[in-house]
């Protein structure tokens, strides 16, 4: 079997199970200081990857925020945050979208063999574009990052991307962040789809931490023998 990335799935949700509200209005799931986790979570891996759709519902920066984080990366021979990948069937990305222009970091762009014409021409000069296979299969593109010097991904989704990991049996762990809220609007987009599971009734993932952040709750699942224990 081929190498792969210690790989770590981050998602925050609402009480009922969304990842999102159904609005044009980015919807809040996290706190102050849960973000600062996420930012220290950010800076001890090698990349951090989302979906295309997650680029351009929310787009993100996908940054490490804290200075001293950054210094203590570039101490340690990195740059100064992680680099970041997405993943497109279509190739429909803004090159001027947060996730291409804000880092000084490597983006990393795995589209659909029938569209990477289209994708390099569009985002050839912000990223680069990698034939990812059609379509982009989550277990073969690990492989190619770990290839490319990517020990510890993060996984910050959307609810496609999440799927498609946990169904192939790819992530290791889990880190579930719940708001005190409910969304309570089926259009909203839910933390994963459906899908066979490696955890179910009869085998259920291991809870290793549940943690109070302010008003929310981190969960922290172990999903593989490979999870790193603090």
């Amino acid at each position: 079997m081929a190498d792969l990335p210690y790989i770590l799935l981050s998602c925050g949700i609402s009480i009922d199970g969304y990842l999102d509200n159904a609005s044009e209005q980015r919807l809040m799931l996290s706190n102050d200081a849960d973000l600062d986790r996420v930012d220290e979570v950010r800076a001890g891996c090698d990349a951090i990857l989302v979906g295309a759709a997650t680029v351009r519902n929310d787009n993100p920066r996908l940054v490490v925020r804290d200075r001293s984080r950054q210094h203590q990366r570039v101490a340690r021979g990195l740059p100064p945050t992680p680099a970041k990948v997405t993943v497109t069937g279509h190739a429909q990305l803004d090159p001027c979208a947060r996730f291409f222009c804000t880092g000084g970091n490597e983006k990393l762009v795995y589209c659909a063999t029938g569209a990477v014409t289209e994708a390099r021409q569009r985002l050839g000069e912000v990223a680069t574009v990698i034939d990812g296979g059609q379509p982009v299969e989550m277990r073969s593109m690990s492989e190619d990052l770990f290839t490319r010097g990517v020990r510890r991904l993060m996984v910050e989704g959307g609810g496609t991307i999440h799927t498609q990991f946990l169904t192939a049996g790819l992530a290791d762990e889990l880190h579930l962040v719940i708001a005190p809220f409910f969304v309570g609007d089926s259009r909203a987009r839910r933390f994963v789809e459906d899908g066979r599971f490696p955890w179910h009734p009869d085998k259920h993932a291991e809870l290793v931490d549940v943690r109070r952040i302010d008003d929310v709750v981190l969960l922290r699942y172990a999903l593989s023998q490979r999870f790193e224990w603090d």
